[in-house]
């Protein structure tokens, strides 16, 4: 379980986030919605630690990260909003790599691998260097990277942004295994279709605060809209931060 307690980030003047409260619970999906600028950004890297909180606590399974953020880290699979992978080496070799940076036991780094290329449907690309990938590839190469060694949970900064529809399917299997599994999945999107498909509530950021939680339905019932769309651009114009929750 993820717990986010009244974190506030200010830099300088700038409040990115202002007393915001979360969980995300295991074997659960949890869409982030929000503008560029709504803090989703800020609210990621807090929860790796690679931002310290003005105000307010982050926990990883009881862990803090804050005190403890090597020890939190590596409950976590993090796809953050640039994959970048090393061109000289193979789909499989960049895989391998970072199972390697996360201590993963050598005999079971090959069985890890072969089944995350299965199941993203990596077969072709595996052996080919990393060099000339699709946004696809690159892709499914640096998700399959972020889970090798199974975290607990998972971090995804628009992980279906630009991908065809070949690719989402197979990130959206990828997904519902992992929420199979018992895992948490935070997921930063801007394709409400891809939201409404996957996630099993919704997370509306606008200037820094929460300002919805819930299912689709239940934001956008709330709201009284007709569809995710429209909620969230009404639920992004929210000046005087009207909350709008289901626990």
């Amino acid at each position: 379980m993820i717990e986010i307690k009244n974190i506030s980030k200010r830099f300088g003047d700038v409040h990115a986030l202002d007393n915001v409260s979360l969980r995300i619970n295991d074997g659960e999906i949890v869409g982030l919605l929000g503008l560029n600028g709504a803090g989703k950004s800020t609210l990621m890297r807090l929860l790796v630690g690679l931002l310290a909180p003005s105000e307010g606590s982050i926990s990883i399974d009881g862990i803090d990260v804050v005190q403890q953020p090597d020890a939190a880290r590596r409950a976590l699979g993090v796809l953050p909003d640039t994959a970048g992978l090393y061109k000289r080496l193979t789909a499989r070799e960049n895989i391998a790599y970072f199972a390697r940076l996360q201590g993963m036991d050598e005999a079971a780094i090959k069985p890890a691998c072969d089944r995350l290329i299965e199941l993203l449907g990596m077969a072709s690309i595996a052996e080919r260097y990393a060099d000339g990938f699709s946004l696809g590839e690159r892709m499914k190469t640096a998700l399959a990277r972020a889970i090798v060694h199974g975290p607990a949970h998972i971090l995804l900064d628009e992980p279906t942004n630009g991908l065809d529809v070949i690719t989402t399917r197979a990130v959206r299997r990828l997904l519902q295994a992992q929420k199979a599994a018992g895992k948490c999945v935070l997921f930063s999107s801007h394709l409400m279709y891809e939201v409404e498909n996957i996630c099993d509530r919704v997370v509306v950021i606008a200037g820094g605060r929460i300002v919805a939680d819930g299912t689709v339905s239940e934001v956008v019932s709330h709201t009284g809209c007709a569809s995710l769309e429209e909620a969230f651009v009404q639920l992004s114009e929210i000046k005087e931060h009207d909350y709008v929750a289901h626990p």
